[in-house]
């Protein structure tokens, strides 16, 4: 699923009108002048649906990405960022769910590894964000045991 804002939802349904007319891509100054906004605001959600692969951007002509893709949209650039904390959260959540043991303990250092270095290369930052989230959700929970640091997964 990716998140995006209302203003860039906007922006993709009428790209999405104008596709089929401009096999050689849209011309951004169309969309600017249909929707009524600023330049800069414009380049700005191009990008943006650009990062996540739902249009390609170049040269001021806009092409729409052909494959079907589950979208939804919240209110704000806030509201983005948490629901791609929850998407990975749930992520990381299955990785812990494969690397637990019968006793559901991981050690600390199996799963920052397999977090930094595996499937979702997540920052240092990112992945200790997402730990802390677990932790303060009650899904995981930090231990020490005599041969070093675990987390306990709480909830299967």
């Amino acid at each position: 699923m990716i998140t995006i804002t209302k203003k860039e939802e906007i922006v993709l349904n009428q790209i999405k009108i104008f596709n089929w007319e401009y096999e050689e891509g849209i011309p951004e100054s169309l969309i600017k002048m249909e929707l009524g906004i600023y330049e800069h605001e414009l380049r700005e959600i191009l990008n943006e649906l650009a990062s996540k692969n739902l249009i390609s951007y170049e040269n001021k002509k806009i092409k729409l990405d052909s494959s079907k893709k589950d979208i939804n949209a919240v209110d704000s650039r806030k509201d983005v960022i948490k629901a791609d904390l929850n998407e990975k959260e749930e992520s990381t959540l299955k990785i812990i769910q494969d690397l637990v043991d019968k006793d559901s303990v991981v050690s600390k250092y199996s799963l920052e590894g397999s977090l930094l270095y595996g499937e979702l290369h997540l920052s240092d930052f990112r992945m200790y964000h997402i730990l802390l989230s677990l932790e303060n959700k009650g899904i995981l929970k930090p231990i020490n045991r005599k041969d070093g640091e675990y987390y306990l997964l709480v909830e299967n």
